[in-house]
């Protein structure tokens, strides 16, 4: 601070441009900004090769589990329950770590195994009253999804026995075997991947869009910081001396809208990374990523509806939309703190910003549950929320390309007003050091030109 205070009272050429330089390198140049860089860059690696990591200390996600079939009953019914096991395993990706085999060794040996080697062992025996009864045995809590599939199976198995018992033909019994063919037709076309839709806004777009969250509370959190800082050291009114409020206002928002920028493009090239680490480490490519993450079929299935192609207008609307969302909330912030003077005032003051990105984040999250709402559509307008809400009711279909330029040319009048009638009000609270009668200053401040 004393350093900028002495260098303030030279002439300077371009008091914009040092005033920004100077608010940007006490950003990114300090041992926080690079130890916080590190221990993020380290986490998303962490987090993009979790498997790996526990792989590595002693876990495994892919050791397979043994189930061992006994078959004691008369009707010799392992051939039957193993065909029905893997034909109901195989719609579930995650199933493919199973492997069902008959056991012909007796039943103490059996558990032996299952205590030494955490396998399942069934048991299967003849019942006079229900045509069959069986038995689980396992050493720990067993995978619902496993206990599902072999109840599924067995009573499969003793439908088709009950089936034969009462002397069903051949032709009926493969008749009532026989899975319902459920053709559907929505009539709609554009609602043809609602269920897709669905899954990619309640799981992906969150994650996707955190980032941004997080990076708009920073930015507000940043610039009242700043500015109290130097309103609480008295060096304000030294800089304010040498330079006009409009190119401090100025260089403030400059400064910090370029250091989350670079922070951002810094945390999409810590997940780059740590793909690419996934890569090398794995051996593979892009293709076994989405396979290993149970991706492919989404986006398959995004590709066929053109979901994918439409990402070529919806990525940029999105960014543009971000970008000027940034300059949105750096203003509003920069302005509530210039009435305060100090960094506890500022944290009440900025109680409503944060509770408007809240809103705008968890209505984004449950877009999807409000389809045909007029209410929902008229949300994507309003500034501040609208670069979080926009593209998700755009990716929904529930709007249209027309509607994000509304929201842009809405949020960019925004933007103007903030500028025009914010900087009267920051060139009076900037050197104002008292509550007092601060509200009655700003509204005065507002009307004057």
């Amino acid at each position: 601070m004393k350093s900028l205070l002495k260098k303030l009272v030279k002439p300077m050429k371009n008091k914009l441009k040092y005033l920004t330089k100077i608010s940007l390198n006490k950003k990114i140049k300090t041992k926080w900004f690079l130890i916080a860089n590190i221990c993020l860059f380290l986490l998303i690696i962490g987090l993009v090769n979790i498997d790996n990591i526990v792989k590595f200390f002693g876990g495994d996600f892919e050791k397979t589990t043994d189930i061992l079939v006994i078959d004691n009953s008369k009707l010799e019914l392992y051939d039957d329950i193993e065909t029905y096991y893997n034909e109901y395993s195989k719609y579930i990706e995650d199933m493919n770590n199973t492997r069902i085999s008959l056991y012909n060794y007796d039943i103490d040996k059996a558990k032996e195994e299952v205590k030494n080697d955490d396998s399942i062992l069934l048991i299967i025996n003849s019942d006079s009253n229900n045509f069959i009864s069986a038995e689980l045995v396992v050493n720990n809590e067993i995978d619902p999804i496993i206990s599902q599939i072999i109840s599924s199976s067995l009573n499969t198995v003793k439908t088709n026995i009950a089936l034969k018992h009462y002397n069903i033909s051949e032709e009926m019994l493969n008749s009532v075997d026989m899975p319902v063919n459920v053709v559907r037709t929505n009539l709609d076309d554009s609602k043809s991947t609602d269920e897709m839709m669905d899954l990619v806004m309640s799981v992906a777009f969150p994650i996707m869009i955190l980032p941004f969250f997080m990076l708009t509370l920073f930015l507000v959190q940043m610039i009242g910081a700043e500015i109290n800082e130097e309103k609480t050291t008295r060096g304000m009114e030294i800089i304010i001396s040498n330079v006009s409020p409009k190119v401090h206002f100025f260089s403030k928002l400059i400064a910090s809208n370029v250091f989350v920028l670079i922070q951002g493009i810094i945390l999409f090239l810590d997940v780059v990374i740590a793909i690419g680490i996934r890569i090398f480490i794995g051996g593979g490519s892009f293709d076994n990523i989405t396979s290993e993450l149970n991706l492919s079929g989404v986006i398959q299935s995004l590709s066929e509806t053109g979901f994918i192609n439409n990402l070529v207008y919806i990525i940029p609307i999105t960014l543009i939309l971000m970008l000027l969302t940034f300059v949105a909330y750096s203003l509003v912030a920069g302005i509530l703190a210039s009435m305060t003077t100090n960094i506890e005032d500022y944290q009440q003051v900025q109680a409503p910003i944060i509770i408007v990105s809240l809103v705008g984040y968890y209505l984004s999250m449950m877009a999807a549950m409000f389809d045909g709402s007029i209410l929902i559509r008229l949300l994507s307008y309003v500034p501040f929320i609208s670069a979080l809400l926009a593209p998700a009711l755009l990716v929904l279909g529930q709007i249209g390309v027309f509607d994000i330029l509304i929201s842009i040319v809405i949020l960019i009048i925004s933007i103007y007003l903030l500028f025009k009638y914010g900087l009267r009000i920051y060139k009076v609270g900037i050197l104002n050091y008292s509550s007092t009668g601060l509200w009655k200053k700003m509204f005065k401040a507002v009307r004057e030109k």
